[in-house]
């Protein structure tokens, strides 16, 4: 990995520089997809898994085959799915927004109503590997939050995530995947229902599809290549470049930073990265495109760079540095908070905005699949104390009918 200094702008912008690449070309492809799908609905549907997924229809994988595959999973990973999925439900369920009811003035009432969607659809890779946690993080959350229907789609769903979506009562499942997958879920076909929501994390042609579906169907946001940003001034180089190495593995695209005001640290660093990506393409891939080691002044021009990159993943050595203010998808905190923990067993949600939307908002919870809405009721003796309000602000508007409607009742 090279190591940078903390005053070089120009390669501190080339890191921070988002991933996503503007290629026109590409996006009408994706448009083509979702247009022809929209349009052609199941037909169009399988032709594209036919082409892309290398799947023949029937597309809905039967709950009898879920079961039968699901048994095939080693006992041991089908228990850690159980325990997995347990902890993301006991997270989940305290992340659920609560009622409210508030009376701002006597005779006002205003209550916060939460409901479920009705229907979500999660989407789960089916690349290189197989991911029952991605469904865990997707499926779980919607359940606890009284989700009715949970609709998944994979293109390649092996036993390990057929058992993730039994374990997460998963209501329909499809082996299908890209583009048109997110097509059918935001639009609907005669088999493929539509949904109010679609989460989870893709390829490019799934971001892409998102971001296109997401002016006439919700999601969760838009997300590109994984992202990790470890801050620390001590520690064991072979577990801090096992971590960079660890989120490298997944992309090519992936993105792993170290921010050290140590440069002996940044030199360990360095070597042990080399000694252990030796050999992994995608590995090496990723940390010679989007790897750097960089070198600041001191910590707290560490955690002010860590804040700009405002990453996916933001590791820190210790307490003593969470004590200012945190831009991150998700915070791992110490020596043995491995980012990798939080991938599987802590309960927290892996699925985490990349390429700077951290700014705005952390990862996929509960509060995602829930609608909450005001209800207001308000006495004659309420609008009476209010009119001294609504009156002079709708007339300073111009709205002259507002102010009759509240005048009219009085």
């Amino acid at each position: 990995m090279r190591i940078v200094s903390a005053s070089d702008k120009r390669a501190i912008a080339r890191l921070m520089a988002p991933a996503e690449r503007d290629d026109r070309a590409f996006e009408r492809r994706v448009q083509a997809i979702v247009d022809a799908v929209q349009r052609g609905g199941d037909r169009a549907l399988e032709r594209f898994a036919r082409r892309f997924d290398r799947v023949e229809p029937p597309l809905e994988v039967p709950a009898a085959e879920m079961r039968k595959a699901a048994a095939r999973v080693d006992v041991s990973v089908r228990l850690a799915i159980a325990q997995a999925a347990k902890r993301i439900a006991r997270v989940a369920f305290q992340q659920i927004p609560k009622h409210l009811d508030v009376a701002p003035a006597p005779g006002v009432l205003v209550e916060q109503r939460v409901e479920p969607l009705e229907r979500v659809g999660c989407y789960v890779p089916g690349g290189r590997f197989p991911l029952p946690s991605s469904l865990l993080m997707t499926a779980v959350p919607a359940r606890v939050a009284g989700v009715r229907e949970i609709i998944v789609v994979c293109p390649r769903p092996e036993p390990a995530v057929m058992a993730a979506a039994l374990e997460a009562g998963v209501t329909r499942l499809f082996r299908v995947g890209g583009a048109h997958a997110i097509a059918a879920l935001a639009f609907g076909t005669k088999r493929v229902p539509r949904v109010d929501k679609i989460v989870g994390p893709g390829n490019r042609y799934v971001a892409a599809a998102k971001a296109i579906v997401s002016r006439r169907c919700a999601i969760d946001f838009h997300a590109g290549p994984t992202e990790i940003v470890i801050v620390a001034g001590a520690g064991q180089p072979a577990w801090i470049a096992a971590d960079l190495i660890a989120q490298a593995e997944h992309d090519p695209d992936a993105r792993a930073v170290l921010i050290t005001w140590s440069r002996l640290l940044a030199r360990r660093v360095a070597r042990a990265v080399a000694e252990r990506s030796r050999g992994r393409a995608t590995v090496e891939r990723a940390l010679r495109a989007n790897g750097a080691i960089i070198v600041a002044r001191n910590a707290r021009e560490a955690m002010d760079l860590a804040n700009r990159f405002a990453p996916e993943h933001l590791v820190v050595q210790n307490e003593s540095l969470t004590r200012g203010p945190l831009v991150a998808g998700a915070v791992f905190v110490g020596t043995y908070t491995a980012q990798a923990a939080g991938d599987y067993a802590t309960g927290s949600n892996h699925v985490l905005p990349t390429s700077g939307a951290a700014r705005s908002r952390g990862g996929l919870s509960a509060a995602d699949f829930v609608r909450v809405m005001s209800v207001q009721r308000v006495t004659r003796a309420g609008l009476a104390r209010l009119a001294p309000t609504i009156l002079p602000l709708a007339r300073a508007e111009g709205l002259e009918g507002h102010a009759e409607s509240i005048e009219v009742r009085l």
